[in-house]
């Protein structure tokens, strides 16, 4: 069961940045969704529109999966987010609880890459 929802909730954001939003939220939100992002709404239609504009936006995104962690009904997703080819970008972790396999709750939390760090082991 791990694995099913460790592949649904990197499927699932997939998905988002490739810019099939609405087929992502069709495919695994549940109807009693909520997100946990401090700039919308909690209900799945602000984040689904938030994100369909961030990719109008930026429609070239790049996602590069580091870590995916499952336990239970939680799956972590750390990654590399940018939103073109030439930026710096964010470590990300989404926090994806599901319930009956759809996603009923999801967190996002992100750190900017600094241009310059004394840590020579980077962020990754």
């Amino acid at each position: 069961m791990k694995d099913s929802l460790k592949e649904k909730a990197v499927s699932f954001l997939q998905l988002v940045v490739s810019g099939e939003i609405r087929e992502a939220f069709q495919k695994y939100i549940a109807p009693d969704f909520r997100n946990h992002n401090p700039f919308f709404c909690g209900d799945a239609d602000s984040l689904m529109l938030a994100m369909e504009e961030n990719h109008t936006m930026n429609p070239h995104k790049v996602f590069e999966v580091k870590h995916v962690i499952a336990d239970g009904e939680m799956v972590a997703v750390h990654s590399h987010i940018k939103q073109n080819q030439e930026d710096l970008g964010a470590a990300v972790v989404h926090l994806i609880r599901f319930h009956n396999n759809l996603i009923v709750e999801l967190w996002d939390i992100g750190q900017p890459i600094p241009e310059d760090s004394p840590n020579e082991n980077g962020v990754f």
